[in-house]
């Protein structure tokens, strides 16, 4: 895993893995320009490399015997879920196999008893709740996209929820994964707590496929709460509507999610799903709990909120309005979009401590008014992490150039903080670099000790988290 050591690409392994995949997986096996550029596809501006050949597997064994063929041939495997990955994770930067788990779509198992499921990777976020609605429980992580589960688990994935229920790692019981050798693995049992061995649950959770390809996942659930209640409130300033996160955190009021967006954020919001919010910075919160339990929430943020120039606080309990309002968020990307017709939008994603989020998003707004892009703002504020979104035309370098820039100096802003470079989304190519300044070269050297371990001939999706 030496930095900048090159990945060569191995012409002869991935011809004869190639013929043996085809042999046994048929119609199941693809090598059409279209299909692959699908699964070499990356929702940013990391350039699509894609893949030899797609091979769609039913299940773990499959998974297994398409890893030994490659690791035969010593061939790159990268595993595909619904492809909503930011930054460049299912790319095959020097080709090789893409596993595509979207029809291993089964919910294996549901114990109400014990809160708890078990899945296989290609379930989508939205099917999986579907499935339990009718238990009475859920499952809480919410990245905004319908992100596959397996994909959710691979890169440690976060969102607007997480500031109450956690994040992945806190929501996987244990994963079985199929390795670098084809062998299969469990790392946990059911059981709520363990100090059994080393923690290899944690290990894959957030490995992005480098470490081995994970085929059943078991989960934490949560019961759907008596009752919900939604609400919104404008500020002056981001800084004001930071500084009142803050005071939330810091008074332990338990909210479900508290979203902030800045002004340009609102007016796309506004524009695109036909709301009339003011178009100054906005929080959005959502309270989980009995009926006077979130009415008593709601009032004790509008005291807090109140005390930094908050204005027009609202909160409302009717499912359809906060069903709305949240559907608002959720389609904060396509608003953005709409904003400049015929742009790219470029995502970044760092993550602070609370006590500097203010000044974080302060300095990014600055920022990116100096450099005259067009970069709205929205944050999972209660837990520091935030995504300035930039919009540009990719035939424009000078813009190009630009958000490179402010992309490059968002991170080190954020590392500077004692932050983070990526809070949801993962290191996957575009994060490389940055991960060197976060954490040292002797802590990936450490990182790089487990990955040669495990997948000696680095073909568990090769060029991802390190430079090599």
């Amino acid at each position: 895993m030496a930095e900048g050591a090159a990945l060569t690409r191995n012409d002869n392994g991935i011809a004869a893995a190639l013929g043996v995949l085809k042999q046994q997986f048929g119609e199941r096996f693809q090598t059409g320009q279209a299909i692959r550029a699908q699964h070499g596809h990356t929702t940013t501006w990391i350039e699509n490399q894609i893949p030899d050949g797609v091979v769609f597997a039913h299940s773990t064994e499959e998974v297994s015997e398409i890893v030994k063929v490659c690791a035969a041939h010593r061939v790159p495997i990268i595993a595909f879920g619904t492809g909503t990955s930011l930054e460049g994770h299912v790319n095959a930067p020097i080709g090789g196999i893409s596993i595509d788990l979207s029809q291993m779509d089964k919910v294996l198992e549901v114990n109400a008893g014990d809160l708890d499921c078990r899945v296989q990777p290609g379930v989508t976020r939205e099917a999986l709740n579907t499935h339990l609605r009718d238990s009475g429980l859920f499952f809480p992580i919410d990245p905004g996209a319908n992100a596959s589960i397996g994909g959710m688990t691979a890169t440690r994935a976060s969102g607007t929820n997480a500031v109450r229920y956690g994040t992945m790692k806190d929501n996987v019981v244990n994963v079985e994964a199929v390795m670098a050798d084809g062998s299969v693995i469990r790392t946990a049992q059911r059981a709520k707590k363990t100090s059994a061995g080393y923690d290899l649950t944690r290990l894959m959770v957030g490995s992005e496929g480098t470490l081995g390809i994970i085929t059943e996942i078991t989960l934490r659930l949560q019961g759907i709460p008596e009752a919900m209640s939604a609400a919104r409130c404008s500020f002056p300033s981001v800084e004001a509507a930071a500084k009142t996160v803050m005071a939330v955190v810091q008074y332990g009021l338990p909210v479900a999610r508290i979203e902030l967006l800045d002004a340009l954020m609102v007016q796309a919001v506004n524009a695109y799903s036909k709301l009339d919010l003011p178009e100054t910075p906005l929080l959005l919160l959502e309270f989980h709990g009995s009926e006077a339990g979130v009415t008593e929430q709601a009032e004790t943020f509008g005291q807090l909120a109140e005390e930094e120039g908050g204005s027009g606080f609202t909160a409302t309990t009717t499912p359809e309005e906060r069903s709305k309002l949240w559907q608002a968020r959720h389609d904060a990307y396509w608003a953005m979009l709409a904003l400049r017709p015929g742009c790219n939008a470029v995502t970044s994603d760092v993550c602070v401590p609370i006590s500097r989020l203010a000044e974080a998003l302060t300095k990014a707004e600055g920022r990116a008014k100096e450099l005259g892009l067009t970069a709205p703002i929205v944050s999972h504020a209660g837990d520091g992490n935030f995504h300035a979104t930039i919009l540009i035309d990719m035939k424009d370098e000078v813009q190009v150039e630009s958000a490179a820039g402010f992309i490059s100096w968002l991170n080190d802003v954020a590392i500077g903080m004692e932050g983070t470079c990526t809070g949801e989304h993962g290191i996957g190519q575009g994060k490389r670099k940055y991960l060197v300044r976060e954490l040292g070269q002797e802590t990936l050297d450490v990182m790089g000790a487990i990955k040669k371990a495990l997948d000696p001939d680095n073909i568990m999706n090769p060029g991802k988290i390190f430079l090599s």
